[in-house]
C-alpha cells in the first residue's frame, strides 16, 4: 500500500510539480511556496518589537498609531520583488497568502501587536478589483488571519472613487490623488476596535494615511499599520 501511495506521489510531482516561486528548485515542504534558501534572502526589517521605527516615521505628526511594521525591504531587481510582482500582476495569490502568514508570525512575536481586533485591507477602487479578480492586500490579510485567527473586516473601508498610480507623483501630489477617496461602510462594526490597516508596500504613507483617517472618524477606534513591503521614497 505504501509503495503504491509513492507511486501516485511521484507522479503527481512528475505532471504538477510543487516548485519554489523565488527559485524553481523543487526541494520544499509541499505546504511551503518557498525554498529555505529563498527564505532566507528575504530582507526582513526586524521592525515589529521596536518603537519610532522607520515605518512608524512615517508618520508621525500625519495620524496617530498604536503601532506599524512591514515586514521586507522592497528591494528593486531582487526576489522579494518579483513575489510582490507575482502577487498582484499574475494571479499567483498563494504567495500573497504564504507571505502574510510569515508577516503573522513576526507581529505574534511582537506585544506591539497583541491586541488587534480585525484585519482591514486596503481596498481597492471597485472597477480595478474587478478588472484584477481580487485585491492583493485581502489576500495578505488571509494569510494573516490563518495565523493569528483574527477576522479580516473586508467591505468595512471602501474606496469611492478611482485614483491615478502614484509610483511617480510627488508626496504632496500622492496625498492631493487620494485625498477623499475612502469611507467607512459600517461604523457599528468597527466602533472600539484596534484595528490593523494592511497593504503591500508603503513609500510615502499618503494612501495609508487617508485610509487610516477615514478610520478615526469611527468612535473609540485605535490604528495600527502594517505592509508586506517598505519602498525606497
Amino acid at each position: 500500500m505504501q509503495a503504491l501511495k509513492k507511486i501516485f506521489q511521484n507522479a503527481a510531482h512528475l505532471f504538477y510539480p510543487h516548485v519554489c516561486t523565488g527559485c524553481g528548485t523543487d526541494i520544499l515542504p509541499k505546504e511551503n511556496q518557498l525554498c529555505a534558501r529563498c527564505i532566507n534572502n528575504l530582507p526582513a526589517t526586524g521592525f515589529a518589537s521596536h518603537q519610532h521605527n522607520p515605518v512608524e516615521e512615517i508618520f508621525w505628526g500625519r495620524i496617530k498609531l498604536t503601532a506599524a511594521h512591514s515586514e521586507f525591504y522592497f528591494d528593486k531587481e531582487a526576489l522579494i520583488q518579483r513575489l510582490v510582482h507575482q502577487l498582484k500582476y499574475k494571479n499567483n495569490q498563494s504567495i500573497g497568502i504564504y507571505l502574510g502568514e510569515i508577516m503573522a508570525r513576526t507581529l505574534q512575536k511582537s506585544k506591539r501587536f497583541e491586541h488587534i481586533d480585525g484585519l482591514v485591507p486596503l481596498p481597492l477602487f471597485p472597477e480595478k478589483e474587478r478588472k484584477r479578480g481580487y485585491n492583493q492586500a485581502a489576500i495578505i490579510c488571509s494569510g494573516m488571519s490563518q495565523v493569528m485567527n483574527i477576522p479580516v473586516l473586508k467591505g468595512k473601508l471602501q474606496r469611492q472613487r478611482y485614483t491615478e498610480t502614484q509610483t511617480k507623483k510627488h508626496r504632496a501630489e500622492r496625498w492631493e490623488n487620494v485625498k477623499g477617496s475612502f469611507v467607512v461602510n459600517d461604523t457599528a462594526g468597527l466602533k472600539g476596535k484596534h484595528l490593523l490597516l494592511v497593504d503591500d508596500v508603503v513609500t510615502t504613507g499618503a494612501t495609508l494615511e487617508a485610509a487610516g483617517m477615514v478610520l478615526l472618524t469611527v468612535p473609540d477606534v485605535t490604528l495600527s499599520i502594517a505592509t508586506l513591503t517598505l519602498a525606497s521614497k
